[in-house]
């Protein structure tokens, strides 16, 4: 009896902090792959917020938040798509986000202030620094690290190449 089941997908991890221009810049890379390959790649969202913008660590607890309600890729694209906002509204602007996406707000408020997140947020910054993330974003895919930064040119492609070499290895093995 064959199996049937999909393989496991690609994992691509992206370091990104939900506060930083470059990140914005981004998205529209991370939904052409998304829509590329679907369910075959799996976007991992790895925080690393930068001491320079000074609501990143919240609103990477609130990203989390969102994952936990099962909103995380749209809440990140939607903060993203108001980084200059962010700037001026704070966190204010994270709970009206999540209001927009119909979170349950109250939930949402209590994590950011009980800091239930606090430690998955820790984790990723330290793993980042320890394979060598210094800006976002950064790729992490098949352990090869991609920095983007101001540098987004070619990156999705690099992703693709990647990608397809290793669904195409996957395909050839019985």
């Amino acid at each position: 009896m064959s199996d049937t089941s999909p393989a496991e997908p690609i994992v691509l991890d992206v370091w990104c902090e939900l506060q930083c221009p470059d990140c914005r810049a981004a998205l529209d890379d991370l939904r052409s792959l998304r829509e590329r390959y679907g369910d075959r790649l799996e976007l991992r969202l790895r925080h690393f917020p930068l001491e320079k913008h000074k609501h990143a660590f919240a609103a990477a607890q609130a990203a989390e938040e969102a994952t936990v309600q099962g909103q995380g890729w749209p809440y990140v694209e939607a903060v993203l798509g108001r980084v200059e906002e962010l700037d001026r509204k704070g966190e204010a602007l994270l709970l009206e986000t999540a209001r927009e996406l119909g979170l349950d707000a109250e939930e949402f408020d209590t994590a950011l202030v009980d800091g239930r997140h606090i430690l998955i947020v820790d984790a990723d910054q330290a793993e980042g620094k320890a394979i060598g993330v210094t800006g976002t974003p950064t790729y992490v895919i098949d352990g090869e690290r991609l920095d983007g930064g101001k540098s987004q040119e070619g990156l999705r492609e690099r992703i693709e190449e990647i990608a397809d070499r290793l669904l195409a290895a996957r395909d050839d093995t019985p």
